[in-house]
């Protein structure tokens, strides 16, 4: 009877443990679907990822006024775009000069690659801190965290954070061949009459669409329109790509589209990724989520990481919200993506290429590289 009774615990035990693990399979194969409308699924190339890594290379500062390691510490937070025929990533780059995030200079370097993943790189970067009229809102902290969008006649436009060490703000500048910037100040600088100068802002997403294979900046209703913003994603407008004017709601404050979500993986930020794109469902928003503690956040998901969600817009209503995920579509997997700088778990996405049918998605990793993931978007129908 003793040996029948154990039989039988054995069989119970085998059975609950089948379940679990069916159950943590359901799981996992659930977080991986993604609705019609969401761009994806994005896979990384087993080989070289990261992409980007720091290098001991050298060039003369003129805010230090001598020759410095620029790119020594971390690369990480990346632009992306496609320039004849090649997929040019745009990095931030952090030198020595201090230790913390956020307490040393950042420049942004150059790679271009034929094929979105072996990256030839500049010995210098392509904008830095400089002696110009940008100093106040540039030294010592520099210019972080680049986004950047072409124009349908060849026009890149980047967004960028200049920090003084005093209050982020969304600066601009454009150029024609993503080496020479010409820098323009701040996005929101003239906007009524001054209001939001000295509003702390960050992360500004262009809306685009896929045109003749190409990922190029659109009007929405006669504008130029972004989305941005960290802790809740706002808007702005624009008539010229350089002067933006950011939305207001009823009571003459800044509009809020959307906020975090506690219970989700997105619960502490909302912070606006690489260029909205336009698609045949709406407008596609990819952002970071900053996930909470086991009190607010997503216990799926380490406390304090960075995963990538998307949200869904209305076309011809971009502060409407059709759908969004509920769980990450990309989030810290990787070994690079769980240990350097920043140990919680990043991926944080800002860069966004469209390349022969395929997205090509580059994100900072740890605070401390870049890698890529890549979608084969032919099934989208991109192209307009």
């Amino acid at each position: 009877m003793k040996k029948i009774y154990s039989i039988f615990i054995l069989l119970l035990i085998t059975v609950l443990a089948g379940s679990c693990s069916n159950a943590k399979q359901q799981s996992s194969e659930e977080k991986a679907k993604l609705p019609q409308w969401a761009i994806g699924p994005f896979e990384r190339p087993e080989n070289p990822n990261p992409v980007i890594s720091p290098l001991p290379t050298k060039f003369y500062c003129p805010m230090k006024g001598d020759t410095i390691k620029w790119e020594e510490s971390d690369t990480f937070n990346p632009a992306a775009t496609v320039k004849e025929g090649k997929i040019v990533v745009l990095y931030r780059a952090e030198d020595n000069s201090a230790q913390g995030i956020g307490k040393r200079t950042s420049r942004i370097g150059y790679a271009e690659s034929k094929d979105g993943i072996t990256m030839e790189r500049r010995t210098e970067p392509v904008l830095f801190p400089m002696e110009d009229a940008f100093k106040s809102i540039e030294w010592p902290g520099g210019c972080e965290d680049p986004r950047v969008a072409m124009t349908e006649d060849g026009l890149y436009v980047m967004l960028y954070t200049a920090w003084n060490r005093e209050t982020p703000r969304l600066a601009v500048a454009t150029s024609h061949d993503l080496i020479q910037w010409e820098k323009h100040g701040l996005a929101f600088g003239k906007a009524y009459n001054g209001r939001f100068e000295n509003l702390a802002c960050k992360s500004a997403s262009i809306v685009t669409k896929v045109k003749d294979g190409q990922l190029v900046i659109t009007k929405l209703n006669g504008k130029y329109f972004m989305y941005w913003g960290e802790h809740a994603v706002c808007a702005a407008v624009s008539d010229d790509l350089i002067n933006w004017e950011p939305v207001l709601n009823e009571q003459n404050e800044l509009k809020e589209i959307a906020k975090p979500r506690k219970g989700f993986f997105d619960s502490r930020l909302t912070e606006c990724g690489p260029p909205a794109i336009i698609t045949q469902d709406g407008i596609v928003l990819m952002y970071n989520g900053k996930n909470g503690d086991e009190k607010d956040g997503d216990t799926d998901y380490p406390a304090g990481s960075y995963c990538a969600g998307q949200f869904l817009f209305d076309l011809n209503d971009p502060y409407k919200i059709l759908d969004r995920l509920d769980k990450p579509f990309f989030y810290p997997d990787a070994p690079f993506e769980k240990s350097g700088q920043y140990k919680d778990g990043t991926v944080f996405i800002e860069g966004l290429a469209y390349l022969d049918n395929r997205f090509y998605l580059y994100y900072g990793c740890a605070d401390s590289h870049v890698a890529v993931a890549i979608n084969d978007a032919k099934k989208k129908n991109m192209n307009k």
